[in-house]
């Protein structure tokens, strides 16, 4: 079929996914006295085993990393630092907090992305932070989000791999608003503020992230994605494009080109929507294809950062990040081993021989070069991994 499968595992390895830290924990963090989670945001479940300290989190993402090929990114949200005994709120955190995490990602040649938490706190209760119509309330979102692009420009300069900083907004309204300008001119005045402070880009990039709705913010979101787009372009900000975001009928991968025309690079947040944002563990299924086949089509993998976004509590947390984590590669793997025919078909105006090749193609033994994958970076092949996982979990888990 004219496919070279050794480029295609070699472009595969290339490729670093960032794993999300909260799959670990339930998104409950490390501070001390928050407030509910809120947000729009729901964890479901109570599989044993849940990381309660910054080291048992990272213990578990040690397993997970060690059951998926490659070499890979952690993604944390700043309710993740290590304040010790004494509460620090969130527009007073410091580099310093995340000391452990940078020399853990150093000793083991990981990259650290990284994320305001504008949600779980109680200036956050009513459902507005950056957007709200309090110029105190607001000037506290704008300074920890300050705070968080420092973070993260710190981990950028130690590691030596730009971390990405990814501004997520809840701020929404349950009922029809009377005004929607306003609160997306204030939102606009805070990032412009959030944004203000420049950081080499070798360091850091940021990212703004929309959302169609959230629980309790189910007629309004201030960041929609409207808003985000057109701020991302003007600003020349990352935009993060997450696949449980939007309408249930609507795909990300149609996005991808368009915004990529726009826009130097994309975050992209991998989930799976289930009737509403509801962040299932990633499967194979035709969305998933799809949004890896774009990255590969658009030919811009150095342009597209590629992060995981889910939280399930009801299965084995390791295995959610490992099912999620392999799912995503293989579909990454399944658009690097499309046979060029396809694109020759369409080009020639051929498209009886496109729709034939890009079916034929669906049957084609790529599974065959994902175990040679898994092999060639010393990964369990198939389900072997889940025997580790079953392991760690009676030795591990299980006692917590």
């Amino acid at each position: 079929m004219g496919v070279d499968a050794e480029e295609a595992m070699q472009r595969l390895g290339a490729l670093r996914l960032s794993l999300h830290c909260w799959q670990g924990d339930d998104v409950t963090g490390f501070e001390r006295g928050t407030a509910e989670l809120g947000g729009g945001l729901a964890v479901t479940g109570n599989h044993p085993g849940r990381a309660r300290t910054p080291s048992e989190l990272r213990d578990d993402l040690d397993q997970a990393l060690a059951l998926i090929p490659g070499r890979h990114r952690v993604n944390l949200h700043a309710m993740y630092g290590e304040f010790g005994r004494r509460p620090v709120d969130r527009d007073q955190i410091e580099p310093s907090h995340f000391e452990g995490w940078i020399d853990w990602a150093r000793t083991r040649g990981l990259g650290l992305d990284f994320n305001p938490t504008c949600f779980a706190h109680p200036l956050a209760d009513d459902g507005f932070t950056l957007s709200h119509p309090d110029p105190a309330v607001r000037a506290f979102w704008i300074e920890h989000c300050r705070r968080s692009r420092r973070v993260a420009a710190a981990m950028g300069a130690a590691l030596g791999t730009p971390c990405v900083n990814n501004v997520w907004i809840p701020d929404g309204f349950k009922d029809t608003p009377a005004d929607r300008l306003a609160p997306r001119e204030r939102l606009k005045e805070s990032l412009d503020a959030v944004f203000e402070e420049r950081h080499p880009a070798e360091h850091l990039r940021d990212a703004i992230e929309p959302k169609l709705f959230g629980i309790g913010a189910e007629s309004c979101t201030v960041a929609s994605h409207e808003f985000c787009l057109g701020y991302a372009i003007t600003r020349l900000t990352l935009l993060c494009l997450d696949a449980g975001h939007f309408h249930p009928t609507e795909s990300i991968a149609d996005k991808i080109s368009s915004t990529l025309l726009w826009l130097p690079e994309l975050l992209l947040h991998v989930s799976r929507g289930v009737r509403w944002d509801s962040d299932h563990v990633v499967t194979l299924n035709d969305e998933l294809l799809a949004i890896a086949r774009e990255v590969i089509a658009t030919r811009a993998t150095g342009r597209v950062h590629l992060g995981l976004d889910y939280f399930d509590a009801s299965i084995n947390r390791i295995g959610a990040w490992v099912i999620g984590a392999r799912n995503l590669q293989k579909a990454l793997l399944v658009a690097l081993l499309e046979p060029p025919a396809i694109r020759h078909a369409e080009i020639a105006g051929d498209r009886t021989a496109r729709l034939a090749l890009q079916e034929e193609s669906r049957s084609l033994p790529w599974g065959e070069v994902w175990d040679e994958f898994c092999r060639r970076h010393d990964v369990p092949v198939g389900s072997a991994w889940i025997e580790s996982m079953r392991q760690y979990e009676r030795r591990i888990l299980s006692s917590r």
